[in-house]
């Protein structure tokens, strides 16, 4: 039997506020396969945000169990969440967070310059003209982000966050700087990656872009109101968008 990417039972939040106890999440269960491409969505104040901040190792639960890739982290402290957390991780943000005075090559190189990789020079540029060569930018690794467009500036992005082969790439509305054609693309991108065997989990609140995930996980009162199958439809990219 396939072990689950993410496996969460019964998981709670509870915030103190003074004397107030606020519950962000009451008991949450959520079970992700491999090669799983699943979409969360709710209001503000649903939970989606402690959620996911949960999933990608920010934060840790008041109750409940939370296994990423067989590890379970519900207990792990700070630092040794940062360490799975650039093990099996990658992050992909609203706001692109390049080093502007940095080429594309090194802006993805980064994350193999943390943690326990121990790669040569030359192994972390090999890994970084791959991850770049999948999200459409050969030919663009000597390129700022300033010569960059917004789209391609999140693929820069996006390939930062493959490089180190995580269990899951976890985004967090990574459209919402790019305008609709541009938005569609880089959902492109996604759902081939995710054809290609990534696990994928997107945070938005745009119900289009969430119908390029396989599945939609609406959150609503700190509960997953409804985990509904999606007709997944295609979309044709654009490399150099």
């Amino acid at each position: 039997m396939t072990q689950p990417v993410i496996e969460i039972r019964g998981l709670e939040k509870v915030y103190e506020m003074g004397e107030v106890e606020v519950r962000a999440l009451a008991g949450v269960d959520l079970l992700v396969e491999p090669g799983d491409f699943i979409a969360i969505m709710g209001p503000s104040g649903s939970g989606k945000s402690t959620l996911m901040n949960i999933i990608g190792c920010l934060d840790r639960p008041t109750r409940g169990s939370y296994r990423l890739d067989g590890v379970d982290v519900s207990e792990l402290g700070r630092d040794d969440r940062a360490v799975i957390r650039n093990a099996k991780i990658g992050f992909v943000f609203q706001s692109f967070n390049l080093l502007s005075r940095t080429s594309a090559m090194e802006n993805v190189e980064l994350p193999l310059l943390y943690g326990e990789f121990g790669w040569t020079r030359a192994q972390r540029h090999e890994a970084a003209r791959r991850s770049l060569e999948l999200v459409g930018l050969k030919g663009r690794e000597g390129h700022y982000p300033s010569q960059l467009s917004g789209g391609q500036q999140q693929r820069v992005a996006i390939a930062r966050a493959l490089v180190t082969d995580p269990a899951i790439l976890l985004a967090d509305e990574p459209t919402g700087n790019l305008d609709s054609r541009t938005s569609i693309e880089i959902m492109g991108i996604f759902q081939e990656l995710n054809d290609g065997g990534k696990t994928v989990v997107l945070i938005t609140h745009e119900p289009d872009i969430a119908q390029h995930a396989k599945r939609i996980v609406h959150v609503r009162d700190g509960l997953i109101q409804q985990d509904e199958k999606i007709a997944q439809h295609r979309v044709t990219t654009t490399a150099t968008s």
